[in-house]
């Protein structure tokens, strides 16, 4: 390039001995004259731009959502097609995983293909307690949880002691505002839902064992009692997964100085939770299940 710039050549002489084409050597010298030496550096040819990269606001809106409601990357997609959106879940992970906005997992476990049941709305209805974390006025609460196994709808309720008593009142309240009858429900192996594993083999006579309140209350009404084996929760799945999203997405963003406070809040989660799209039922919400049941 130096005889050229100095003009101690001609360009078209060069080009005529030059392995190189004349339109190369035209482009090298403009380059040599406007960067020096740094413009010969061989450079990428790649487009510095996509024709079908995702426009910037809709990525911003994705990681927005992230960031409100830590939903998943499917979750969020269902999100943003209400919205008139259109992206694929694998694009918006992509983006949460750059920005740093994914979880950390623990080992992969072994994915087991189970069939399910296609139960109707009401057909089984898993019921557990979780325990409020943090005492109210020095006052441990609980908060007994029912959801329905096909619509994923659930109703919630705080006592202030996990019995049998409360366990029958919850039963009788869930009857109450279910908008379906209910033919079964599961429970775990607990005092307040059962007496066959401890009951039954302190009676007096075990051929004709005192029936579990519960039990009693099922009986008079049609209803079946499932209990899971000791030791599985696994088997009451529905209702420990929702109590991790109660955990992770109520409790630990919230504080509760009454009684009353928790029990008003606790109705919103549950409105909000009960229009929360799930991937169980194919992106559609529990209240959208139960329509088109």
């Amino acid at each position: 390039m130096l005889p050229i710039v100095a003009k101690e050549v001609k360009l078209k002489d060069v080009a005529a001995v030059c392995p190189h084409s004349k339109r190369s050597l035209e482009r090298w010298v403009a380059a040599y004259k406007k960067h020096g030496r740094d413009g010969l550096i061989a450079k990428s040819t790649r487009p510095k731009s996509n024709p079908n990269e995702t426009p910037i606001r809709i990525r911003e809106r994705a990681i927005e959502l992230r960031k409100e409601t830590k939903e998943s990357a499917l979750k969020l997609h269902w999100k943003l097609a209400k919205e008139n959106i259109v992206i694929h879940e694998r694009t918006i992970g992509k983006f949460l995983k750059k920005d740093k906005l994914t979880r950390k997992y623990r080992i992969r476990k072994i994915q087991y293909r189970y069939i399910k049941a296609l139960l109707l709305p009401g057909e089984l209805v898993e019921i557990d307690i979780k325990f409020v974390p943090e005492k109210i006025g020095k006052k441990q609460y609980y908060q007994f949880t029912a959801i329905d196994c096909s619509s994923r709808w659930r109703y919630l309720k705080i006592y202030d002691q996990p019995t049998s008593y409360n366990a029958i009142l919850f039963l009788k309240e869930l009857l109450k505002i279910a908008p379906f009858t209910i033919g079964a429900i599961k429970t775990d192996n607990g005092s307040c839902f059962t007496n066959r594993y401890l009951g039954y083999s302190r009676s007096k006579d075990p051929l004709n064992p005192r029936l579990h309140g519960l039990d009693i209350f099922c009986n008079e009404l049609g209803i079946e009692h499932y209990l899971i084996d000791p030791g599985k929760p696994a088997q009451n799945g529905k209702v420990e997964r929702s109590h991790r999203s109660d955990q992770e997405s109520f409790y630990d963003r919230r504080y509760f100085s009454t009684l009353e406070e928790l029990e008003y809040k606790l109705r919103l989660w549950n409105m909000y939770y009960n229009n929360l799209e799930h991937c169980g039922l194919g992106g559609k919400t529990p209240n959208e299940a139960l329509q088109l049941a």
